[in-house]
Protein backbone atom coordinates (compact mmCIF):
# COMPACT_ATOMS: atom_id res chain seq x y z
CA UNK A 1 0.00 0.00 0.00
CA UNK A 2 1.34 3.40 -0.48
CA UNK A 3 2.28 5.87 2.10
CA UNK A 4 2.95 9.17 2.88
CA UNK A 5 6.22 11.38 3.42
CA UNK A 6 5.86 13.72 5.72
CA UNK A 7 9.19 15.72 7.91
CA UNK A 8 11.51 12.86 6.59
CA UNK A 9 8.92 10.64 8.27
CA UNK A 10 7.17 7.74 6.38
CA UNK A 11 3.15 7.23 7.69
CA UNK A 12 2.25 3.39 5.96
CA UNK A 13 -0.84 2.15 6.68
CA UNK A 14 -0.80 -1.59 7.63
CA UNK A 15 -4.28 -3.45 6.93
CA UNK A 16 -5.94 -5.85 9.75
CA UNK A 17 -8.54 -7.13 10.00
CA UNK A 18 -11.31 -6.51 7.16
CA UNK A 19 -11.02 -2.68 7.10
CA UNK A 20 -8.84 -1.55 9.75
CA UNK A 21 -5.31 0.21 8.91
CA UNK A 22 -2.96 0.51 11.77
CA UNK A 23 -0.80 3.72 11.13
CA UNK A 24 2.97 3.30 11.30
CA UNK A 25 4.91 6.26 11.30
CA UNK A 26 8.75 5.67 11.10
CA UNK A 27 12.16 7.13 10.01
CA UNK A 28 13.79 3.88 8.36
CA UNK A 29 15.07 2.71 11.75
CA UNK A 30 12.48 3.23 14.78
CA UNK A 31 8.76 3.16 14.27
CA UNK A 32 5.53 3.88 15.89
CA UNK A 33 2.22 2.43 15.48
CA UNK A 34 -1.14 3.63 16.25
CA UNK A 35 -4.01 1.83 17.43
CA UNK A 36 -2.77 -2.10 16.71
CA UNK A 37 -5.43 -4.22 17.30
CA UNK A 38 -3.52 -7.47 15.83
CA UNK A 39 0.26 -7.65 16.60
CA UNK A 40 0.94 -10.42 13.58
CA UNK A 41 0.86 -7.98 10.86
CA UNK A 42 2.20 -5.25 12.74
CA UNK A 43 5.72 -7.76 13.48
CA UNK A 44 5.69 -8.62 9.99
CA UNK A 45 6.07 -5.25 8.40
CA UNK A 46 8.31 -3.97 11.34
CA UNK A 47 10.45 -7.07 10.27
CA UNK A 48 10.42 -6.56 6.23
CA UNK A 49 11.80 -3.45 7.00
CA UNK A 50 14.18 -3.59 9.86
CA UNK A 51 12.33 -1.14 11.95
CA UNK A 52 12.39 -0.86 15.80
CA UNK A 53 9.21 -0.06 17.57
CA UNK A 54 9.40 2.36 19.98
CA UNK A 55 6.12 3.62 20.76
CA UNK A 56 2.20 3.03 20.36
CA UNK A 57 -0.53 5.59 20.49
CA UNK A 58 -3.66 4.22 21.74
CA UNK A 59 -7.19 6.38 21.11
CA UNK A 60 -9.44 4.51 22.58
CA UNK A 61 -10.23 0.50 24.65
CA UNK A 62 -11.97 -1.10 21.50
CA UNK A 63 -10.62 -4.64 20.94
CA UNK A 64 -9.61 -3.94 17.45
CA UNK A 65 -7.10 -1.28 18.46
CA UNK A 66 -6.16 -2.29 21.18
CA UNK A 67 -5.86 -6.03 20.70
CA UNK A 68 -2.36 -6.75 19.74
CA UNK A 69 -0.57 -4.37 22.92
CA UNK A 70 0.22 -7.87 24.95
CA UNK A 71 2.10 -8.87 22.25
CA UNK A 72 3.79 -5.91 21.43
CA UNK A 73 4.68 -4.06 24.53
CA UNK A 74 8.84 -3.96 25.69
CA UNK A 75 10.73 -2.07 28.06
CA UNK A 76 11.60 0.13 26.03
CA UNK A 77 8.49 0.82 23.96
CA UNK A 78 6.35 3.61 25.60
CA UNK A 79 2.60 3.03 25.28
CA UNK A 80 0.42 6.27 25.24
CA UNK A 81 -3.21 6.43 25.69
CA UNK A 82 -6.32 8.07 27.19
CA UNK A 83 -6.81 7.56 31.19
CA UNK A 84 -8.75 4.63 31.37
CA UNK A 85 -9.33 1.51 33.14
CA UNK A 86 -10.21 -0.56 30.17
CA UNK A 87 -6.97 -0.31 28.54
CA UNK A 88 -3.60 -2.58 29.47
CA UNK A 89 -0.13 -1.80 29.63
CA UNK A 90 -0.47 1.86 29.20
CA UNK A 91 2.79 3.44 30.39
CA UNK A 92 1.81 7.14 29.53
CA UNK A 93 -2.44 8.19 30.85
CA UNK A 94 -2.90 11.43 28.55
CA UNK A 95 -5.80 13.99 29.23
CA UNK A 96 -7.04 16.88 27.03
CA UNK A 97 -4.29 19.54 26.25
CA UNK A 98 -0.95 17.60 27.33
CA UNK A 99 1.49 17.26 25.12
CA UNK A 100 3.67 14.52 24.17
CA UNK A 101 7.42 14.01 21.98
CA UNK A 102 8.68 11.15 20.11
CA UNK A 103 12.05 11.80 20.85
CA UNK A 104 13.40 9.49 18.48
CA UNK A 105 11.37 10.82 15.63
CA UNK A 106 11.34 13.95 16.48
CA UNK A 107 7.70 13.81 16.37
CA UNK A 108 5.13 15.75 18.84
CA UNK A 109 1.63 15.55 19.40
CA UNK A 110 -0.88 17.58 21.36
CA UNK A 111 -3.81 15.52 22.46
CA UNK A 112 -7.02 15.81 22.54
CA UNK A 113 -10.11 14.69 24.23
CA UNK A 114 -12.78 13.82 21.70
CA UNK A 115 -15.77 12.07 23.95
CA UNK A 116 -18.58 10.34 22.01
CA UNK A 117 -17.96 6.97 20.09
CA UNK A 118 -16.27 5.73 23.54
CA UNK A 119 -16.16 8.75 26.43
CA UNK A 120 -12.53 8.33 27.27
CA UNK A 121 -11.14 8.61 23.20
CA UNK A 122 -8.54 10.95 22.30
CA UNK A 123 -6.80 11.92 19.21
CA UNK A 124 -3.48 13.03 18.71
CA UNK A 125 -2.63 16.16 16.25
CA UNK A 126 0.65 17.52 15.77
CA UNK A 127 2.95 18.44 12.56
CA UNK A 128 0.02 18.67 10.40
CA UNK A 129 -1.34 15.21 11.38
CA UNK A 130 -4.41 14.13 12.80
CA UNK A 131 -4.38 10.64 14.44
CA UNK A 132 -8.36 10.59 15.16
CA UNK A 133 -9.48 6.83 15.73
CA UNK A 134 -13.23 6.17 15.30
CA UNK A 135 -14.08 10.07 15.69
CA UNK A 136 -14.13 11.68 12.73
CA UNK A 137 -14.08 9.22 9.47
CA UNK A 138 -13.36 9.79 5.69
CA UNK A 139 -17.43 11.46 5.07
CA UNK A 140 -18.21 9.99 8.41
CA UNK A 141 -18.17 10.15 12.07
CA UNK A 142 -18.05 6.91 14.45
CA UNK A 143 -20.70 5.03 16.12
CA UNK A 144 -22.21 7.04 19.41
CA UNK A 145 -21.35 4.19 21.38
CA UNK A 146 -21.08 5.91 24.65
CA UNK A 147 -21.33 9.12 23.92
CA UNK A 148 -24.12 11.54 22.04
CA UNK A 149 -24.50 13.71 19.38
CA UNK A 150 -23.97 17.17 21.48
CA UNK A 151 -20.47 15.59 22.37
CA UNK A 152 -19.48 14.41 19.04
CA UNK A 153 -20.77 17.55 17.16
CA UNK A 154 -18.08 19.51 19.60
CA UNK A 155 -15.73 16.87 18.94
CA UNK A 156 -15.88 17.74 14.80
CA UNK A 157 -16.13 21.65 15.64
CA UNK A 158 -12.83 20.45 17.41
CA UNK A 159 -11.30 19.59 14.34
CA UNK A 160 -12.92 22.05 11.82
CA UNK A 161 -10.88 24.62 13.49
CA UNK A 162 -7.32 22.93 12.70
CA UNK A 163 -5.46 24.15 9.73
CA UNK A 164 -6.78 22.74 6.55
CA UNK A 165 -4.12 20.84 5.13
CA UNK A 166 -4.31 18.71 8.63
CA UNK A 167 -3.93 15.43 7.02
CA UNK A 168 -6.68 13.07 8.63
CA UNK A 169 -5.65 9.56 9.37
CA UNK A 170 -8.16 7.57 10.81
CA UNK A 171 -8.81 3.80 11.44
CA UNK A 172 -11.20 2.03 9.03
CA UNK A 173 -11.88 1.81 4.95
CA UNK A 174 -15.18 3.22 5.86
CA UNK A 175 -15.08 5.67 3.00
CA UNK A 176 -16.83 4.51 0.68
CA UNK A 177 -20.00 3.50 2.49
CA UNK A 178 -19.76 6.61 3.79
CA UNK A 179 -20.02 8.55 0.45
CA UNK A 180 -22.52 6.37 -0.06
CA UNK A 181 -24.90 7.76 2.93
CA UNK A 182 -23.71 11.14 2.03
CA UNK A 183 -24.95 11.18 -1.50
CA UNK A 184 -27.94 9.78 -0.47
CA UNK A 185 -28.47 12.97 1.52
CA UNK A 186 -27.19 15.58 -0.80
CA UNK A 187 -26.48 13.93 -4.45
CA UNK A 188 -26.13 17.69 -5.97
CA UNK A 189 -22.77 17.95 -3.86
CA UNK A 190 -20.71 18.84 -6.57
CA UNK A 191 -17.43 18.49 -4.19
CA UNK A 192 -18.58 14.87 -2.92
CA UNK A 193 -19.19 13.60 -6.24
CA UNK A 194 -15.82 14.60 -6.92
CA UNK A 195 -14.45 13.39 -4.29
CA UNK A 196 -16.45 9.77 -4.83
CA UNK A 197 -14.84 9.35 -8.59
CA UNK A 198 -11.11 9.88 -7.05
CA UNK A 199 -12.40 7.31 -4.07
CA UNK A 200 -13.54 4.69 -6.13
CA UNK A 201 -10.64 4.68 -8.36
CA UNK A 202 -8.04 4.22 -5.42
CA UNK A 203 -10.08 1.27 -4.09
CA UNK A 204 -10.01 -0.02 -7.86
CA UNK A 205 -6.07 0.22 -7.43
CA UNK A 206 -6.85 -1.60 -3.88
CA UNK A 207 -5.22 1.91 -2.32
CA UNK A 208 -6.42 3.50 1.11
CA UNK A 209 -8.38 6.33 1.05
CA UNK A 210 -6.81 7.97 3.63
CA UNK A 211 -5.40 10.13 5.24
CA UNK A 212 -8.15 12.62 3.90
CA UNK A 213 -7.88 16.51 4.78
CA UNK A 214 -9.63 18.60 7.11
CA UNK A 215 -10.44 20.82 4.25
CA UNK A 216 -12.08 18.07 2.28
CA UNK A 217 -13.84 16.69 5.11
CA UNK A 218 -15.65 20.32 5.56
CA UNK A 219 -16.20 20.06 2.01
CA UNK A 220 -18.24 16.44 2.14
CA UNK A 221 -18.60 15.02 5.55
CA UNK A 222 -22.26 15.34 6.45
CA UNK A 223 -21.46 16.16 9.97
CA UNK A 224 -19.34 19.24 8.85
CA UNK A 225 -22.47 20.12 7.35
CA UNK A 226 -24.79 20.45 9.68
CA UNK A 227 -25.95 23.89 9.01
CA UNK A 228 -25.84 23.53 5.31
CA UNK A 229 -29.55 24.53 3.31
CA UNK A 230 -29.40 21.23 1.31
CA UNK A 231 -28.34 19.43 4.19
CA UNK A 232 -31.70 20.82 6.24
CA UNK A 233 -33.60 20.55 2.90
CA UNK A 234 -32.19 16.86 2.97
CA UNK A 235 -33.37 16.32 6.73
CA UNK A 236 -36.79 17.75 6.42
CA UNK A 237 -37.15 15.91 3.64
CA UNK A 238 -36.20 12.38 5.36
CA UNK A 239 -37.14 13.06 8.63
CA UNK A 240 -40.20 15.33 8.34
CA UNK A 241 -38.43 17.85 10.74
CA UNK A 242 -36.36 20.60 10.36
CA UNK A 243 -34.02 20.39 12.81
CA UNK A 244 -33.72 23.45 15.02
CA UNK A 245 -29.86 23.37 15.43
CA UNK A 246 -26.39 22.30 14.40
CA UNK A 247 -26.74 19.70 17.56
CA UNK A 248 -30.29 18.63 16.15
CA UNK A 249 -29.06 18.32 12.93
CA UNK A 250 -25.65 15.93 13.72
CA UNK A 251 -27.89 13.58 15.51
CA UNK A 252 -30.55 13.15 12.62
CA UNK A 253 -27.81 12.48 10.33
CA UNK A 254 -26.52 9.91 12.64
CA UNK A 255 -29.71 8.74 13.08
CA UNK A 256 -30.47 7.99 9.08
CA UNK A 257 -26.84 6.73 8.52
CA UNK A 258 -27.28 4.11 11.82
CA UNK A 259 -30.56 2.79 9.73
CA UNK A 260 -29.54 3.13 6.30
Amino acid sequence: LSEVRQDNLSIHPIPAFTDNYIWCIHDGTDALVVDPGDSEPVKVYLAENQLQLKGILITHHHADHIGGLKQLVGDDIAVYGPVSNRIPHISQALEDGEQIHIDCLNLGFEVLHVPGHTTEHIAYYGQGMLFCGDTMFSGGCGRLFEGTPAQMHSVFQRYRELPGETKVYCTHEYTMANLAFAEHLTPENANLIEYKKWASAQREKNQPTLPSTVAQEILINPYMLTSDPEMISALLEKTGKKPSNDIESFAAIRHLKDNF
